[in-house]
């Protein structure tokens, strides 16, 4: 009875299994099949007989087994229909083992269980809700856990949560800090009776409340406190966790979506032809039963004396009856069940074509690209929209530092004799790193001249570098083999501290007051005095720091259109310098920080130190006191250069997106990372350009204002377009009055929509979804950042919904697998998240840029020969119909076959194999080798061609072929272009005319929109880590390090090969600047 009450809360306690049970919460095992044993049968046949032909052709059945309207034996209808049906329940049977078999590994994955006060290894469908589980480095989490203690000081723990939101920088999560003292000990933890009351499940990534209580006293639980399942513990030796949401119930299966049953549109429209063609049986069957009815009662009466029939005992109405249906069962064929068959074997050999094509072979990973269905290939050359994920899809999910620019000074070219900037490739010879101790060997960097500038002594690059290796919110660790291992919050924060760490400027460790370096070779301690921590309001993160000399320093390093606001009057030749070379760097598709210091007088340190402290013992306007602050002594900044991180690009992307975007195939980005981020990332494939007429950002916080910003954007782009159309006179008056319906829907310019996932849930509810809709198909790129793996699939279905476009969805992680399963098509790719993505999807490679040859030539042809195939099967089982019904008129209507069955099937048999071996009998022949041997004189191979090209007649005779051939089809077709124009060709004559009258732009090189494509690190989604270093709860406790700083080691280094070469990072030329116009 109560198995069917709606769960309104959760109560869950710990180590009680029995008490847990009576609430009947799921199991940890996950299904993603659709049939077990005893519903394959059933529900395979359903999903089967949903095709109207099957449907056909079981009636059709039933009639032959009538023998009053039967000619035909049941066995021809019978054979065909069981085969087709089998074939088809053994494929979908295979997919769904498959399936299963994924299902299976995941659930026999083993994990530690506290049972009876002993750790026990556990599979993962037999933990159940309230069990506690212990953890271990780089192990997957098996359910939603609240974390109890783990090895870290203060209960701190740190995860991975690429599979969920595709970020793979690293979150810190921290036990209460009364089960924290718990430890490792599983006594105590066997004797935790703890009860947690929290929310049912859901699908929320970000928020979780609950409350704990325990030893008679309530905590509060949020969602800093639960490690989701998909999650990887990183950099945390053990911990321990509470079982609270398992198996199907987990975030991760609440945003991973059902097994949808995917049908092509060309499978629909079968279905259409065959009610249509349906139709037309019937009507051929009532014109030949009312033509046996007239005969019967005219003719047929002489016949029936040698019929020895009674008088009466057959009327003509029934005879036109049973004619009726014996001529549906005759007719068949025009509805043919061949047909499936021979589509099945189409798509097969289609999908073995994407299987074999080496051109998708990934050689790196041995990886080939995989069609793992057999039913959708040709839908792949039907695809309008393109969803793609961003992390792993677009990107390779590695950060590089490439350039920077120091005093004005740009590093990170090789410049060669004439002075000019030169391609960095594999050829040329890297900084040699190999002489310095705990350097990252991965790193490279082909510029030496900065290396020189370092051994010079140059102050401003070795205060440069100085700000990497202090400025960050970095943890480090030394593994068993003495190896520094940096934990980093966000990936730009680890390229820039490995840059500084190869250059000489080593991070090494850092306490609550400290932080300790190694400047080329000494080692040195600064007292840190105060860190002024990031956020998306500021931008840019700083730390105050005091030197072994006991001078006062703030470093500081942010967004550029931040920072430079913040700069001494004196700076402003070096701003124009360094803008130039961010704007250089951003060109590029790089990710960019501008970096900065300022000297600190004492005294003026201790009265700001003073209001702040003052500000955070405030209970009232504490963070705009605190914002206050940061604000008055971040200025008067001096200058020291930028930055410039690669967030390398898959090979071929762009060149990708630019082929994708000429066949009018729109792209969306969905990505769970932050807005920056993405932005940037959509500079680097060129969805995003500075060309653009403009960029809309929607971000409100609720639903009104998301509607009033989705109206100003919609407000704003039919009012330039309006001006623009306003601004220029076409020629032909007519013309543009007959278009004017179709100007108001077409876009003349590039647009793109940028929009958050906040904004995004209020823009999906009924009222506002038409609106978001309506304006992101009128851009030409759309970017949903900070989006959930739900908020995906439910963009996917709105565009399917209310465009009927068919989509494909592709992306690598866990959490793109909602998506891949909404979309029309679903393509994983098999990058560093895990295989989740490619076992979910219909079509698998390595490498993005297979998506264009997947699109632009398997699904083409798979396409194109489909129709063509269609075309011509109707055709021929046309034909063959209305043989017999021609037929009926000579044979008084009297149901008969004109070819026995037997007869025309051998005939087909002979006609069919017989011509494939005569072919190939003739071709081997011809081509062996004995033939030559025994008839030498019929092949006189020498001066044919030579002799018949000499002659005269045989050129005119080509000539005038030529021209006869193709002459009336261009005149036609000219004529037709210009006396019945179709609509594509008046709009692109109407753009040609716009283009025409439009005044040539002029390109301001220094302008860059207020949203510019700056390092995502400054506009981190969440606060870093500041707080957590200063407070000391991150920090193990240890001896701390020597801070005298004064002992130098000897720099050992080798000689510099002298600068061959100038780098340069060839920009990848722009494609057609056209503007495309969609109705």
């Amino acid at each position: 009875m109560f198995c069917f009450m709606v769960e309104m809360e959760r109560i869950v306690k710990a180590n009680d299994r029995e008490y847990n049970e009576k609430f009947q919460y799921a199991d940890n095992r996950i299904h993603t099949s659709k049939y077990n044993i005893l519903t394959f049968l059933p529900i395979n046949l359903f999903e089967q007989f949903q095709r109207v032909a099957n449907a056909y052709f079981l009636c059709l059945l039933i009639l032959q087994l009538i023998p009053e309207i039967s000619s035909l034996t049941w066995f021809t209808t019978i054979v065909p229909l069981v085969l087709v049906i089998t074939m088809t329940a053994v494929k979908d049977a295979t997919d769904d083992y498959f399936r299963h078999k994924s299902d299976n590994q995941v659930n026999n994955r083993q994990s530690e269980v506290l049972i009876d006060s002993k750790l026990q290894n556990e599979k993962w469908m037999n933990v159940k809700v309230g069990d506690i589980i212990k953890l271990e480095n780089n192990q997957f989490v098996a359910a939603d856990l609240l974390l109890l203690s783990s090895s870290e000081p203060h209960g701190l723990c740190y995860v991975e949560t690429a599979e969920l939101d595709g970020e793979t920088n690293l979150k810190v999560r921290h036990a209460l800090s009364v089960t924290s003292e718990l430890g490792a000990d599983t006594n105590r933890l066997a004797r935790f009776d703890g009860i947690v009351v929290c929310e049912v499940p859901n699908n929320k990534l970000d928020k979780f409340m609950g409350i704990l209580s325990w030893k008679d006293s309530k905590h509060s639980l949020n969602n800093e406190k639960i490690i989701l399942r998909g999650c990887i513990l990183r950099n945390t030796s053990w911990c321990f966790g509470m079982v609270i949401f398992a198996g199907p119930d987990t975030k991760l299966m609440q945003n991973s979506g059902k097994t949808k049953f995917k049908r092509t549109s060309i499978d629909r429209l079968m279905n259409t032809l065959v009610l249509w063609i349906f139709g037309f049986l019937i009507c051929l069957g009532i014109i030949l039963a009312i033509g046996n009815s007239i005969w019967e009662s005219q003719i047929g009466d002489q016949f029936r004396t040698f019929l020895f029939w009674n008088e009466g005992e057959k009327s003509s109405v029934f005879s036109g009856f049973l004619t009726f249906w014996s001529y549906i069962i005759i007719l068949n064929t025009v509805v043919p069940i061949s047909l499936y068959v021979s589509v099945e074997v189409i798509r097969l050999g289609h999908s073995y074509f994407i299987n074999w094509d080496r051109k998708m072979y990934y050689s790196r990973k041995a990886t080939p690209a995989e069609a793992r269905t057999t039913t959708l290939n040709e839908e792949l050359g039907q695809i309008e929209y393109i969803f793609s994920d961003k992390t792993g899809t677009l990107t390779q999910n590695i950060m590089t530092f490439k350039r920077c620019s120091i005093n004005g000074r740009i590093y990170g070219e090789v410049p060669d004799d004439l002075d000019q900037k030169t391609e960095i490739t594999q050829k040329k010879e890297p900084v040699d790193f190999s002489v310095k101790s705990q350097v990252d060997r991965e790193f490279q960097f082909f510029d030496h001249n900065l290396m020189e500038s370092i051994k010079m002594g140059d102050p401003k690059v070795h205060e440069f570098l100085r700000v990497l290796a202090l400025c960050h919110t970095v943890m480090s660790e030394e593994n068993s083999a003495g190896e520094l291992i940096y934990q980093v919050q966000s990936p730009d924060e680890g390229a820039l501290v490995t840059a500084a760490r190869n250059f000489g400027f080593i991070f090494k460790s850092r306490t609550p007051e400290t932080i300790t370096i190694e400047e080329l070779g000494t080692l040195v301690t600064y007292q840190l005095l105060a860190f002024l921590d990031f956020n998306n309001t500021r931008k840019r993160m700083s730390v105050i720091v005091r030197n072994p000399e006991g001078q006062i320093k703030l470093y500081s390093k942010g967004a550029d259109t931040i920072l430079f606001e913040k700069l001494h009057p004196s700076n402003e030749v070096l701003l124009s310098l360094t803008s130039d070379h961010l704007s250089e760097f951003a060109g590029e598709g790089l990710r960019t920080l501008a970096i900065a210091y300022r000297d600190l007088d004492d005294k003026y340190f201790k009265e700001w130190h003073k209001m702040l402290e003052d500000a955070n013992a405030a209970t009232e306007e504490r963070d705009e006191r605190i914002a206050g602050l940061y604000e008055e002594i971040e200025r008067d900044l001096m200058l020291l250069g930028a930055t410039a991180v690669e967030d390398k690009l898959q090979e071929g992307v762009i060149e990708t997106v630019a082929s994708l975007s000429l066949a009018n195939i729109k792209i969306w980005v969905l990505t769970g990372d932050k807005q920056e981020t993405a932005i940037n990332i959509g500079y680097a494939c060129n969805m995003l350009t500075d060309d653009m007429n403009d960029v809309f950002v929607i971000a409100g916080n609720n639903a009104v204002e998301v509607r009033e910003e989705l109206r100003k954007a919609k407000e704003n782009l039919s009012g330039q377009n309006r001006n623009v159309s306003n601004g220029h006179v076409v020629c032909e008056k007519k013309q543009q009055l007959e278009l004017d319906s179709i100007v108001e829907e077409t876009v003349t310019g590039d647009y793109a929509l940028i929009i958050n996932g906040h904004s995004l849930a209020h823009a999906l509810e009924s009222d506002v979804k038409n609106d978001l809709l309506e304006l992101a198909c009128m851009c030409k790129t759309v970017v949903c950042c900070r989006v959930t793996p739900l908020q995906k699939a439910q963009v996917v279905e709105l565009v399917k919904k209310y465009r009927n476009a068919v989509t494909l969805a592709i992306g690598d992680g866990a959490n793109d697998v909602s998506m891949i399963k909404s979309a029309h098509i679903g393509v994983g790719i098999s990058g560093q998240e895990g295989l989740q993505a490619v076992l979910a999807s219909d079509y698998s490679f390595a490498q993005f840029r297979y998506l264009q040859r997947l699109l632009l030539v398997h699904g083409r042809w798979s396409y194109f020969r489909m129709c063509k195939f269609l075309c011509y099967f109707f055709y021929k089982n046309f034909a063959f119909t209305l043989v017999h019904f021609w037929f009926g008129f000579f044979c008084g209507f009297s149901a008969q076959i004109a070819l026995d069955t037997s007869y025309w099937t051998f005939i087909n048999h002979v006609f069919i194999w017989g011509s494939i071996a005569i072919y190939f009998s003739i071709l081997f022949t011809m081509h062996s080798n004995g033939i030559f041997g025994i008839f030498p004189n019929q092949f006189p191979f020498v001066g044919n061609a030579r002799h018949s090209l000499t002659q005269k007649c045989i050129w005119l005779v080509i000539l005038l072929t030529t021209v006869a051939s193709v002459l009336p089809v261009v005149v036609f077709r000219f004529l037709k272009v210009n006396l019945y124009p179709t609509l594509s060709d008046q709009i692109r004559r109407w753009q040609k005319a716009q283009k025409k009258a439009r005044p040539p732009s002029s390109r301001r090189p220094q302008t860059r929109r207020s949203s510019s494509r700056r390092s995502g690190y400054a506009f981190a989604h969440q606060e870093g880590y500041g707080e957590l270093i200063t407070s000391g709860k991150n920090m193990r406790t240890k001896n701390p390090p020597p801070t005298s700083g004064l002992e130098k080691t000897h720099y050992n280094s080798t000689s510099w090969i002298e600068n061959l070469c100038k780098k340069t990072t060839e920009t990848v030329s722009s494609f057609s600047q056209d503007k495309t116009v969609k109705l």
